[in-house]
């Protein structure tokens, strides 16, 4: 069994012993050291109420944890707005539309079904940032917990969020509905049966697009592999062709993903989500005579977002990896979009997080306003293919040693220490990103270039250089 603390909550295998796996003690004490810390972060006069929302995916173990948290929130004096089946971005949306103090998101994301998570929101509906989430786990681990007497026990209570989240991402400017309606889309959706199954219907209904529902039942029991990566998506891939639709959709159980799947049933790439809505955001905005566009996505992202942000005479910008990284440099350089190559679309005229039916709809809007197919959309974007490695280590002590000593290797290239060690080699458009895990004694390496090949080569040649510098001295 596993349980995971990290600054952006707790993850773990449900069951188990309390400590090692994600158990009640360790979902009330976590949530207790939530709310106090909330009351910190956001003092009040004595007597004042504070209120939280709490979302969750369809997983099996869903209810309970639901129950688990909203009992202890109420215990701690707190209000709650139980919004109940949830998106991700909904439960964010809910704390921007409600004004809450803030939210809990209960959710392992692509993890399998034996999985669930506690994911922590401020009052903006953001993802808390380093210190704020330590100070989480500080106080879960000092076991002074003092709960609320009988007189200031905080109510619960229900409200669907799904369709006030659509009416925000239908009245975008850039979302043009009647254009969709106009061409007459048809897709092939595969929601994992989780909340997508839910939300995303609505969101393609109202836009007129004609839907064939694959695996749309939200009752948790994940058909395949959740993360949406083409080898767990050989069904929706097939369904598409069959039917004869103009494309697939593929999201993860808590919809911040997207992943398309192209009208002759090969992948459009997650990378290239993110890339295609921010090129029709980019034309956009700048047919409309915009100035000083800017993108971000984090280093392990692919190049052809920065490629596609400079052919609109835009400035590309790269944060570490992490989603509270991205949004805190989107805020910072004033971005237009940005996200994640994981599929992560993050329109800040909405709101700071990834949201699949924000994708989505601008997709569409792109898609309808080309007017060609997805398979000749993609070919409008400049080709890069990601590999992902990594090194295992016995001596954890090791990892800093090879990333400095590659930063000296490599120092006649373009070298980025923000996080880890990222080396772009510009004349040939290639970049090799080597970052520490948090959790495991290994460096996770991705590396980019024109052709699969290639990307995987460059991995590997610079898996061979760090081989060389663990053996130095030896």
């Amino acid at each position: 069994m596993t349980l995971i603390k990290s600054i952006s909550g707790i993850r773990g295998t449900v069951g188990g012993n309390p400590g090692g796996a994600l158990t009640p003690v360790d979902i009330v004490k976590f949530t207790y050291a939530y709310c106090s810390e909330l009351r910190r972060r956001r003092p009040r006069p004595a007597g004042e109420r504070y209120t939280v929302v709490v979302g969750r995916d369809a997983r099996i173990s869903g209810e309970m944890v639901e129950d688990l948290v909203c009992g202890t929130i109420a215990a701690c004096g707190v209000d709650v707005i139980k919004a109940g089946l949830a998106s991700t971005p909904t439960t964010e949306m809910a704390v921007i539309l409600s004004e809450a103090d803030g939210g809990i998101i209960l959710t392992a994301s692509h993890n399998p079904r034996q999985w669930n998570a506690l994911k922590l929101l401020n009052e903006k509906g953001e993802f808390l940032n380093a210190a704020e989430g330590q100070a989480v786990l500080d106080c879960a681990e000092s076991g002074n917990f003092d709960f609320a007497d009988i007189d200031s026990i905080g109510t619960i209570v229900e409200e669907d969020f799904t369709d006030r989240h659509l009416d925000e991402v239908l009245k975008l400017k850039y979302v043009d509905t009647e254009a969709v309606k106009a061409a007459g889309f048809k897709v092939v959706l595969d929601a994992v049966n989780s909340v997508g199954g839910i939300i995303m219907p609505r969101l393609l209904q109202r836009m007129g697009v004609e839907c064939v529902c694959v695996n749309c039942n939200p009752d948790g029991n994940f058909a395949h592999n959740p993360e949406p990566l083409p080898q767990n998506l050989v069904e929706l891939s097939e369904r598409v062709v069959s039917e004869k639709a103009d494309f697939g959709i593929s999201v993860d159980p808590d919809v911040d993903r997207l992943a398309l799947i192209c009208e002759n049933g090969e992948p459009f790439v997650e990378e290239y989500t993110l890339v295609s809505v921010a090129d029709y955001l980019l034309g956009c905005a700048g047919d409309e005579g915009a100035k000083d566009l800017v993108t971000v996505s984090n280093l392990s992202s692919s190049r052809a977002l920065r490629d596609v942000t400079e052919a609109h005479g835009g400035k590309y910008y790269a944060s570490a990896v992490g989603e509270v990284n991205v949004t805190t440099l989107m805020r910072e350089k004033g971005a237009l979009i940005g996200g994640e190559g994981n599929g992560g679309v993050i329109y800040p005229a909405i709101h700071a997080g990834r949201d699949a039916m924000v994708g989505v709809a601008l997709f569409l809007s792109n898609l309808a306003h080309k007017k060609m197919k997805v398979s000749e959309l993609k070919k409008t974007y400049p080709e890069y293919n990601i590999a992902k490695n990594r090194i295992e280590l016995s001596d954890k002590s090791l990892i800093d040693k090879i990333l400095i000593r590659l930063q000296e290797i490599y120092s006649d290239q373009d070298v980025n220490t923000v996080d880890g060690v990222k080396i772009s080699f510009e004349e040939k458009r290639e970049w090799v990103h080597l970052r520490k895990s948090n959790t495991e004694p290994i460096i996770r390496i991705y590396s980019e270039a024109k052709t699969e090949e290639r990307a995987v080569a460059l991995g590997n040649e610079v898996i061979e250089v760090a081989k060389g510098i663990i053996n130095e001295g030896v």
